[in-house]
């Protein structure tokens, strides 16, 4: 068979689902409800905007931040219709990068698997980075002390050497992950619900000190800058795809999934809109430091009370919210390489499955492994920016497959239709396109570089191991 047919092969749907929650040893358990479903994804989401990088992007955007969040709302919309509909035809653990191979082809399909792996695992250590800023904002706040900077910063910030804090959040999410995946659904229901009510009481507090003229002039930096901050704060939607990931432990995926998806992404876009609101009516955009912004929500609280126990509650919140989001990203990560390797693309060893907690064991201390380097050694701007990019390649990938699979395969069961079709994939990858403009050159250039060795990993593994090319005579 010729390279270019073996490199766009593609899977077929039914084999696809066939071998769902199937792995070496043992198998997954289907054990999540469309309520864990929906928390799951917003404890994936919600969070890392609004208590991490929501300071980062005033800066850029000033009041028009709003309409920042509300752009990649929409960017994330027609993405999230896209993956709803996929999640529905095709509910595997492999999200995106099945997708792919149902519809584009192998090569393309580790392309989104790579790119997943930037938009999971670096996403985790990028809000892991600032989960050690709010813990000291809590530790101080509740006893007057806070941790070193020698071991809440990365290398390059003020004092930093190792980020013990990020790696010690990986790690404790991690003991979590190997007891199985219905309790960490359990223990994430529990965390979602308090950030949920502390961020409520965020809301309540600053809309008591809020001036209407902090919003005026409301776009200081033009579109030009909406669009910067947009890019940016489009990091703080990834994790509504987090239900996908988990297609071979749902009950019910077929319905759950797509309901999921568009569930957690309505709630994650109106706590955002109602925070940012809240953020800027309490403070003037200009007082926003970029220097220090990973508690910029605890300052406010405090500033517009003149106390500092809401701050302190704030911060437990976001120490909550943030141990949430790298909860349910991992799985997400560790799942999709489940897909990866039962596919032949990377080593065996990702999805080996323990018969007695029934959860890929070595996969998940393998991945928590390179997040807490990366965790405790790359500070937070640079990951978030690289992740951005990667999630919105492989969202723009999921819009095109919907494309591809409504015309090649009409007759298939879908459980979600993507409404307005063709038009609403089609908008999905325009907006994917215009966010990724955005970025920096650099996030580009960073962007090119991993993608380079990403296809160096596939010819010198992925290609050759790959079971649909195994079984082509050569």
């Amino acid at each position: 068979m010729a390279l270019a047919q073996r490199l766009f092969r593609i899977k077929p749907t039914d084999q696809i689902v066939a071998e769902g929650g199937h792995g070496e040893g043992g198998e997954l358990r289907r054990t999540m409800s469309l309520w864990q479903l929906t928390l799951f994804s917003v404890g994936a989401t919600l969070g890392t905007g609004i208590f991490v990088i929501l300071g980062q992007a005033v800066p850029k955007a000033g009041p028009a931040v709003v309409l920042a969040f509300v752009l990649a709302a929409i960017t994330a919309l027609f993405s999230a219709l896209s993956y709803a509909e996929l999640a529905g035809t095709i509910p595997v653990s492999g999200s995106s990068y099945s997708y792919a191979y149902a519809t584009l082809g192998e090569i393309v399909a580790w392309i989104c698997g790579w790119c997943l792996m930037l938009e999971y695992a670096v996403s985790v250590a990028a809000v892991s980075v600032g989960w050690g800023e709010y813990l000291n904002s809590f530790l101080k706040g509740l006893f007057g002390w806070e941790l070193p900077a020698s071991i809440t910063h990365s290398p390059g910030q003020d004092g930093g050497v190792v980020n013990v804090t990020a790696i010690l959040i990986v790690l404790l999410a991690t003991w979590l992950l190997l007891r199985g995946a219905s309790e960490s659904a359990t223990a994430n229901a529990v965390f979602v619900l308090i950030k949920v009510a502390v961020l409520v009481f965020f809301c309540v507090v600053a809309f008591s000190a809020f001036r209407a003229g902090h919003f005026s002039p409301f776009a200081p930096m033009g579109v030009a800058g909406v669009t910067a901050a947009a890019s940016q704060v489009f990091f703080s939607y990834i994790g509504f795809d987090a239900a996908s990931t988990a297609g071979e432990e749902a009950k019910n995926p077929k319905r759950d999934l797509p309901l999921a998806i568009i569930l957690s992404l309505a709630i994650v876009t109106v706590v955002y809109v109602l925070v940012a609101v809240a953020a800027i009516g309490a403070m003037p955009w200009t007082d926003f430091d970029p220097e220090r912004t990973e508690a910029s929500l605890s300052y406010i609280v405090n500033l517009a009370t003149g106390a500092t126990w809401p701050g302190l509650i704030v911060s437990f919140g976001a120490v909550v919210a943030i141990a949430s989001v790298v909860l349910t990203v991992i799985y997400g990560q560790t799942r999709i390489l489940f897909a990866m390797s039962r596919d032949g693309l990377i080593p065996h060893i990702f999805q080996k499955v323990n018969p007695r907690h029934q959860v890929p064991v070595a996969n998940t201390l393998i991945v928590a492994a390179f997040i807490s380097v990366l965790a405790g050694l790359v500070p937070l701007g640079q990951l978030a920016e690289a992740t951005s990019i990667g999630t919105l390649f492989a969202f723009a990938i999921v819009n095109i497959g919907v494309l591809v699979l409504r015309y090649r395969s009409p007759e298939l069961p879908r459980s979600f239709r993507t409404p307005f079709f063709p038009a609403t994939p089609i908008l999905g990858t325009i907006f994917c396109v215009i966010v990724m403009a955005g970025l920096a050159g650099v996030t580009w250039q960073a962007f090119g570089l991993w993608m380079l060795v990403g296809l160096i990993c596939y010819f010198l593994y992925g290609y050759r191991h790959s079971r649909l090319n195994t079984e082509v005579p050569r």
